[in-house]
């Protein structure tokens, strides 16, 4: 008969639970280990039909080295698999391993599309170089307001401005120089880092035909444009391009029960830092672009009825939907196409 396994995976153990014909055949623990795990698997469970286990900070890591295992791993949502989970009265890792691998046997569980490696790199570029800009923004805020303390206001500026302000304010207190140059140069040091990313960035982009294709659209930039790649990866996990601005959290949610059906804000699920990109490239294409085409015209007229912020996260959407359909069908953006076409 087929097992079906549940794993409740955590930084240091990972709980195995087989099932076999409706029942718990075996339960234990070993190493947070793909390898040690698979040599587990194969000595208790030889005839595995389905291994689960929940999205997670290993995830991506435990799903590609398992296939590679030749395992029939699966990859949940942890969300949806909560509900469930909450059944049991007692919240144990045996348990939720216990929980997973009857999901796992009952197969009431929604399978998520785990990223490739290729995918996950960009994904971790953009993400250290959103941090890092952060990180440099609170440092000059932070030198702004320990100067201010001591009256030297520092002009309007970034970059090299900054920095020569700075410079030239601190010798002006006794003993403030000494304090405020290590914060400065650390300052410094993270913008170089920061330029050497985007240098990394920018070349990644212009090997990759896909993300040429879609920076022909208004307001989208390399970091828009890889963003969208390396979350949609293929073109085809989409059966519509509409799904897209659902996947990403920007349609509405609806509440409905007996006589009461409202549609409330966006849902927001999904890639946050996509949909503050999609957003941004949305407010661009209404508020500097100088090209005239349909989207902008419907965004335009969309900001008369509903207000700006509505019509931007409509445009934002209107985007997505239009991007992913230009990734499926390789064609350049076309200005004159009307927005209703790309819904």
């Amino acid at each position: 008969m087929h097992q079906f396994i549940g794993l409740d995976v955590s930084m240091k153990e990972t709980y195995l639970s087989v099932r076999e014909g409706g029942k718990r055949i075996w339960r234990g623990k070993c190493a947070s280990d793909p390898m040690i795990i698979a040599s587990l698997i194969r000595k208790r469970a030889p005839n595995v039909q389905r291994l689960v286990f929940e999205t997670g900070p290993l995830s991506v890591w435990f799903f590609h080295a398992l296939i590679a295992e030749g395992l029939p791993a699966i990859c949940i949502d942890a969300r949806h698999a909560k509900a469930a989970l909450d059944m049991a009265p007692n919240k144990t890792d045996q348990n939720d391993a216990d929980g997973l691998a009857h999901i796992c046997e009952v197969g009431f569980y929604r399978e998520v599309r785990v990223k490739g490696y290729d995918s996950m790199l960009m994904r971790t570029l953009h993400a250290v170089r959103k941090k890092m800009l952060k990180m440099t923004t609170q440092m000059s805020n932070q030198l702004r307001g320990v100067m201010k303390t001591f009256g030297l206001i520092v002009p309007k500026g970034g970059g090299h401005v900054f920095e020569n302000h700075v410079r030239n304010l601190a010798p002006s207190v006794e003993g403030l120089e000494q304090i405020i140059l290590p914060l400065l140069d650390a300052w410094k040091m993270l913008r170089s880092r920061i330029a050497q990313l985007t240098k990394q960035l920018v070349v990644s982009v212009r090997r990759n035909e896909q993300c040429q294709l879609l920076m022909a659209v208004p307001g989208v930039g390399s970091v828009t444009a890889s963003s969208f790649v390396a979350a949609v990866e293929d073109p085809g996990n989409f059966r519509k391009s509409r799904s897209v601005g659902a996947w990403l959290g920007l349609t509405t949610k609806r509440y409905q029960s007996g006589e009461v059906d409202f549609d409330g804000h966006i849902s927001r699920r999904g890639d946050a830092h996509l949909r503050g990109l999609l957003y941004e490239a949305a407010v661009a294409i209404l508020t500097r672009s100088k090209a005239e085409n349909a989207l902008r015209s419907w965004g335009l007229n969309l900001i008369e009825k509903v207000g700006f912020k509505r019509a931007t996260v409509a445009v934002a959407r209107k985007l997505a939907v239009i991007m992913h359909s230009m990734l499926r069908s390789g064609e350049r953006f076309n200005p004159s196409l009307p927005a209703a076409a790309g819904a």
